[in-house]
Parts: structure tokens; C-alpha cells; sequence
């Protein structure tokens, strides 16, 4: 059994993977955030209940958190890229596409489509972190919950503007 302190994700010696692990999922969310909610977003129309612009980004930027710091918490305890980290990364990689799809292309139908891959893969991914660390798996279900609510809005815009 490995000894309190290296295993203890508050020591000191865990803070630079922190890091590491923050930048790589605030670098998918740089990425995703060059493609913003322009002109054409503003001529949507949009639901009643569509949240205002200003929420999302807080929103993200919380949720961006979370990601980076369960994923975090799973590598410190494992110690190794496996497959945890593996689905981490992939929907990573899906979250950043989807804003290229919606915004970029302005695709809202290649996004609906996308973002239920991405849902898949968070729910996957949250499963894998459950198995180990209930505090990392717990702190991807806001996100989840969220990517569920923007699932459900992407697929009401495309509706209601094709």
C-alpha cells in the first residue's frame, strides 16, 4: 500500500499534475470559445425558456473546473493514462467540437447530432470515474445535467429554424 502522503492528492507534490490537468481542459474550452454565438446566433429564433447569453459563460468556466480537477483526482489515484482518462480526453475533445459544429459551421443539426455522442461520453466517462473516486465521478454530473439541458436546446433551435 502506497504510503499516506504520495497517495494524498492535497500534498504538494500533486499540485503541478493539477495544473496540467486544468490547462489541458481550459485549452479545449479556448478552443471552443473562438467560435462564438455571433451574428447568426442572434437571429435564431429561440424558446422562451433559451437561458440568457451572459450565463454561459460562468457556467463553462465552473464546469471546465470540475472536468479538469475530477480528472485530476481519477490520474492521482490510479497514476496512470489509462482508460479513464482516455474517455476524459474524448469528450474533451467532443466538447470543444461541438462549438466549431454550432457556432463555426453553424451546423445546428451536425451539433444535435454530436452532442448526444458527447452526453454518451460523459455519462461514460462518469461511470469510469465513479469506480475511482466518488468525488471525482460526483463532480461531473452538473456537467452532464447541463450537456442534457443543451442537448435539448440545441435540438429546439435546429427545429425551430430549419
Amino acid at each position: 500500500m502506497p504510503e499516506l502522503e504520495s497517495n494524498n492528492p492535497v500534498s504538494t507534490r500533486a499540485l503541478p499534475s493539477l495544473i496540467v490537468f486544468l490547462a489541458v481542459t481550459f485549452a479545449a474550452a479556448a478552443f471552443g470559445a473562438q467560435f462564438t454565438p455571433g451574428d447568426w446566433y442572434g437571429s435564431l429564433a429561440k424558446p422562451a425558456w433559451n437561458p440568457p447569453n451572459w450565463i454561459f459563460a460562468p457556467v463553462w468556466s465552473l464546469l471546465y473546473a470540475m472536468m479538469g480537477i475530477a480528472a485530476w483526482l481519477v490520474w492521482w489515484r490510479v497514476q496512470s493514462l489509462g482508460l479513464p482518462i482516455f474517455l476524459w480526453f474524448a469528450q474533451l475533445v467532443l466538447n470543444a467540437t461541438w462549438s466549431w459544429l454550432f457556432f463555426g459551421l453553424e451546423r445546428p443539426d451536425l451539433a444535435a447530432l454530436e452532442i448526444l455522442f458527447l452526453l454518451v461520453a460523459i455519462v461514460v466517462t462518469a461511470v469510469t470515474f465513479f469506480r475511482e473516486s466518488r468525488v471525482a465521478g460526483t463532480l461531473l454530473v452538473p456537467y452532464a445535467a447541463w450537456v442534457s439541458f443543451a442537448a435539448f436546446l440545441n435540438f429546439t433551435l435546429w427545429r425551430l429554424n430549419s
